[in-house]
């Protein structure tokens, strides 16, 4: 029997009512207490200590405590999200067991077309998944924000002060990024790089961790993270490396797909927030961050290549494929017309132009997704899962990065050009780097050294996290399934940490 809900008209009346108050309240409250409160807006006393800045802060608005508080529980979430991972395999693990062993009830058909799943075990594999912690986490934060100073709060916040059009571009340049036709055409155009080391693994490897993230500076960095953890998935993950060099290239890559965009000015996302206050230009950038980060690139990537050279040159054995060592098992043999992929190129060009614009690059990107379908023969299945995830990931996190700026703001005024560089490069471990070189635009008196020292600090810790930098998740997302227990925390921050010191030793002494 169906039971049938009828609302009655009062209270659907009140319900609309409340809608519309809010949404006529919201505008009017932000007004007159707008939430985050500008750091310009907190009283400055000289010789006030770091930490008296930051308790009279509190005193003036409680809420940044309990939000900071929750964005670090969020961050230990992260390092926990392996145990969680295990766990539910654990727990699966004995769910199937005990579901064996279940004798069949009297008049039951025994049915294995469709295994019982464990609701814990499911729950869990959630909570280990990196790329919903912060959403996860940002609910919890609106729920406590609605609480403390009302329900129009969180609305106001989230709809109009939270930019989301950095997650929105990742989630549409990964998926274009990812298509059969772009990742062929860049296959082919590292292939006559990897070929001079005639295609074997160690030139491959080599190949994509120098020439990649050098990309990043014209085709922007998610997209070099995207194309360049898709190739090493491809070329050099499958042939099953040790733990030990699975880690040293995830970091390797990070730290150098962070730098490789800082040879443009439009490229990286933390260049982006101060080139235009700082009037930072393409000529500007080159000459003060890009031959350095070209250096260091190179420089990080041969040293890493020395270690582990008998290793490298050992997985080359392990391939099983025929002579064609560029093209895995299963492969689409089928040629695909170079207009196609010129199409292609053009929707990714439109995007990275238009990366300011999100009505505009979202349009771009429907019209792809009907080319797509018109030419399906030649495409490859369209999976959106990791580009979402990503995208929820960013999403998450710039709720979060925009209530920090609290701390953040006093403590960067507060240290001179080298403990500037080394605190922004450790901040960055903990937040996305963007944030930080946006929050150092608002700072009066900023010299030219400082400027340099907080964007050049920023991109050097961009691989220590997968919250460092935005592409980050992408690389991740695109590159766990080779990492049994998930990545953990740690493996990547030690895989990153000497790619990190040569890069500060060229940003800094060269």
């Amino acid at each position: 029997m169906r039971t049938k809900i009828r609302l009655r008209p009062s209270l659907l009346a009140k319900s609309l009512a409340i809608l519309a108050g809010l949404t006529v309240v919201t505008p009017a409250l932000c007004a007159s207490h707008p939430f985050p409160r500008p750091v310009s807006d907190y009283a400055t006393n000289a010789g006030m200590s770091l930490w008296q800045v930051l308790a009279q802060r509190i005193a003036e608005e409680p809420f940044n405590l309990v939000a900071s508080l929750i964005f670090c529980c969020a961050i230990m979430h992260t390092f926990l999200a392996p145990k969680f991972r295990h766990w539910a395999h654990v727990v699966e693990a004995a769910h199937a067991a005990r579901s064996q062993e279940r004798p069949a009830a009297v008049g039951e058909e025994e049915d294995n077309s469709s295994p019982e799943v464990s609701f814990q075990g499911q729950l869990l594999h959630f909570l280990g998944e990196v790329e919903v912690v912060f959403g996860i986490w940002a609910l919890a934060l609106m729920l406590v924000l609605g609480a403390m100073k009302g329900w129009a709060t969180p609305i106001d916040y989230i709809g109009h002060r939270v930019n989301f059009t950095e997650p929105m571009f990742v989630v549409v340049i990964m998926a274009l990024a990812s298509t059969r036709p772009v990742l062929n055409f860049a296959e082919r155009c590292l292939r006559g790089v990897a070929s001079l080391g005639r295609g074997t693994a160690s030139a491959w490897w080599l190949t994509v961790l120098i020439i990649a993230p050098l990309l990043g500076s014209l085709i922007t960095e998610p997209a070099a993270m995207t194309i360049a953890a898709l190739l090493l998935a491809r070329q050099f993950y499958v042939l099953r490396p040790s733990p030990k060099l699975a880690y040293a290239t995830l970091g390797l890559l990070f730290v150098n797909i962070s730098v490789g965009g800082t040879l443009t000015h439009f490229a990286a996302p933390p260049v982006l927030m101060v080139a235009g206050p700082w009037q930072w230009d393409l000529a500007f950038m080159f000459t003060h961050f890009g031959w350095r980060a070209m250096t260091g690139i190179v420089t990080a990537t041969l040293l890493y290549f020395m270690l582990f050279r008998r290793e490298l040159a050992a997985l080359n054995a392990k391939r099983s494929w025929g002579e064609d060592p560029v093209s895995p098992p299963g492969a689409d043999p089928r040629p695909i017309p170079f207009w196609i992929t010129l199409v292609q190129l053009g929707f990714m060009l439109w995007t990275v132009l238009m990366a300011h614009y999100p009505a505009l690059f979202i349009a771009g990107f429907l019209f792809f997704l009907a080319f797509s379908q018109a030419t399906g023969h030649h495409q490859s299945r369209l999976d959106l899962r990791p580009p979402l995830l990503v995208g929820f990931f960013l999403a998450g996190l710039v709720v979060h990065g925009g209530l920090q700026g609290w701390w953040i703001e006093p403590l960067l005024t507060r240290l001179q050009e080298w403990p500037l560089f080394f605190g922004a490069t450790v901040l960055t471990a903990f937040n996305d780097n963007a944030a930080i070189t946006y929050l150092a635009t608002l700072v009066d008196g900023f010299g030219g050294d400082l400027k340099y020292a907080v964007v050049a600090g920023a991109v050097t810790g961009g691989g220590l996290t997968v919250i460092a930098n935005a592409p980050n998740p992408a690389g991740q997302s695109l590159l766990q399934r080779f990492f049994p227990e998930g990545v953990s925390p740690l493996g990547l921050a030690l895989g990153a940490a000497l790619p990190t010191l040569i890069m500060a030793a060229c940003f800094m002494v060269l």
